[in-house]
Parts: structure tokens; sequence; C-alpha cells
């Protein structure tokens, strides 16, 4: 006498079939991405909804510590919900049982909320997606610090500007204004523009033709204070002007060359600003014949260990690794009594680099 055979039994697993793997991964990945704005985000009730999907259960809530569960499906009885969330609250530990159990949720160390389950699931698989949650928000703060970070770094670079040049221009400015009011004018909208660009809130990004200009403004500027002993030379090609850059990558290295090249050697001397394409990359390169470095001095400049006045290097550096990947920093050529370049390469067109 034979007997039948049973269909097997199969506990949950993410990777129980491409299908069902193709599926796990989806929602796994939009739970992430719903999670970019935190536990206090808009989208808190989809990521309630995408972890009732994954777990088949009655409902699921999320709360931070403001303590308000945000819930999809059927919610619990809010006083045994509120008790549980009380007891997490203080001991960070999970508490409650099938039907209803609510989980610590712990970024870095420090509780940021909790996860509610309400109805019969797997132990593994609520551990699994618990997990999944934590990840995702320890991502969205790493995500959120280096933002804040890049945007203190480029506050920083705003405030470099120097007094010892506002001082001197707006001394040249004043010096004109009788004796030719014309180019006083002139320069006095030239020093709006700069500080205009150079202070105002931007974007992440703007075009190679707006940084060209404010290059060509500053270097007006610093000709009227140094005279002759200043001379300077823009050639860009008009293609790669339309190109898309991160803002304030090439003022920096032109005030750089101005500065620690050309205004301490004895003379005169001589700013290139070059732009070109070079297959699919866009080459600009910022050249002076001034008093150059040790190449160890720029090794460290590079590295934020530098001499004063010279963050805006390791700032330049450091955004365009960020955004082009570690190819793409800053090259730069130099000697003592031998001048200086500095070679800027971004891609034609990067995705999501975008004005």
């Amino acid at each position: 006498m034979s007997v039948p055979a049973q269909p097997p039994t199969r506990s949950w697993s993410p990777w129980a079939s491409r299908a069902d793997a193709a599926a796990v991964l989806g929602t796994a990945r939009q739970i992430a991405d719903d999670l970019s704005d935190g536990l206090a985000g808009t989208r808190v009730r989809q990521v309630a909804r995408g972890v009732r999907k994954l777990l088949d259960v009655e409902g699921v809530a999320l709360a931070d510590l403001s303590g308000q569960p945000v819930w999809s499906g059927k919610a619990a009885p809010v006083d045994r919900v509120a008790a549980l969330m009380q007891e997490v609250m203080h001991t960070e530990t999970r508490a409650g049982r099938s039907p209803l159990l609510v989980l610590p949720l712990h970024v870095h160390d420090e509780l940021a909320g909790v996860l509610i389950i309400f109805g019969a699931g797997r132990a593994s698989a609520i551990r699994e997606v618990a997990e999944w949650i934590v990840a995702a928000l320890e991502r969205a703060r790493l995500e959120a610090s280096a933002e804040y970070a890049a945007q203190a770094e480029l506050r920083a670079l705003r405030a470099e500007i120097s007094p010892h040049f506002v001082y001197n221009a707006l001394t040249v400015i004043a010096s004109l204004v009788h004796s030719d009011p014309e180019r006083s004018r002139e320069l006095m909208l030239d020093f709006a523009d700069y500080n205009r660009y150079s202070l105002a809130s931007h974007g992440e990004f703007t075009t190679l033709a707006d940084e060209f200009h404010a290059i060509e403004t500053y270097l007006a500027l610093q000709r009227a204070v140094l005279g002759d002993r200043l001379r300077v030379q823009i050639r860009v090609a008009p293609e790669v002007l339309a190109v898309t850059i991160p803002y304030l990558v090439l003022q920096p290295l032109v005030e750089n060359a101005v500065r620690h090249g050309i205004e301490p050697r004895a003379g005169d001397g001589v700013v290139q600003v070059r732009g070109e394409a070079e297959g699919n990359d866009c080459v600009i390169s910022v050249e002076d014949d001034g008093v150059g470095m040790d190449p160890a001095v720029a090794e460290a400049i590079l590295a934020g260990h530098g001499r004063a006045g010279s963050i805006g290097l390791a700032n330049v550096d450091r955004r365009l690794r960020n955004v082009y990947g570690a190819w793409y920093g800053l090259v730069v050529e130099t000697a003592p009594e031998a001048g200086t370049r500095i070679v800027v390469r971004v891609p034609v067109f990067q995705p999501g680099v975008t004005r």
C-alpha cells in the first residue's frame, strides 16, 4: 500500500525561487528608496505597505521617536500598541509576542523608531525585514550627512574671498571715480557680478560657460589691482561651454594661481586658462608661471593639510572624485620657481549631473 506523497513545506526565504527573489528584491529596493527621508518622511506608509506585503501579515506600522505609528492594513488595538511602544522606548528591546510585536530600530547604535507587526509572521522573516529597514535608515542618514558636509564645504569656499583682494579692488575702483568714471563703473559692475556668483545660493552644478564668465570677471578685477604685473590668456572651445560641472570648480584654481603663483613673485606673470574636448572628456587647465612649489607641498594641499588659504584645492579635488569617480581628481604639475599647472578632466556627459 503506497502512501500519497505530501507537498513539501517551504519556509519563508527571499531566495526561494527566481521569481520570488526578483519580487522580494524589488520590494526591498523600493522600501530603501521610500526611507530616504527617514521615519518622519512622507513615504513611510508606502514602506509599511511593502513590509506587510513581504511578511503577509494583517497589519504593519512604523513610528519615529514621536511615537505616532503609521499603519498599513489592519491596526492593532491602540492601548495595547501604546503600552508596548512605551516599553520598547524605555528598554530599547523588543516587546510583545504574536500576534502583536514591537521591534526597536537602532540606527548607528541609537534608537530611531519602532517596527510594529500585527498578525502571525515567521520570526526569521520579521528579523530579516527589520534588518533591511535599519540598513536603509543608516544609508539615508549617511547620505544626508555627506550632503550636509558638502554644503558646509561650499559655504567655506564661498567665505574664502580674500579680504585683501576685496580691499584692493575697492581701493582701485574708488581711485578711478574722478579720473576715469566709466572705467570705475565697469569695475564696480564686475565686482558686483563676481560677488553675486561667489556668494549667492547656487545648486550643486553649473555650466562651464558660467564658470568661465566668473573667471573672466575675477581676472579683470585682479588686472585692475595688479596692473601690468598680471597678463591673462583664456582659450575655451565653444563646444565645451555647455558642459555641466560642479559649482565653483574652476574659480578657486584661478584664484590660487594669482594669489599663490603670481602675487608672491617679483615682476610680471601670466595666467593661462584653457578648455577643450578630448574624446568623451572635457579637459580644462589653469597654468601660471609663478613661484611654484615643492610637489610634496602640492600633495599635502590636496590632502587638506597644506598652507592656509588653499582649502579650495582640496575641496575641488574631493568634489570631483565624489561626482565622477576616483580617476577624476585634480592633477597638479609644479616645482619650485617653475610655475604650477592644474588639470581638470570631466566627462562631457555624466548621468545624474545636470544643472
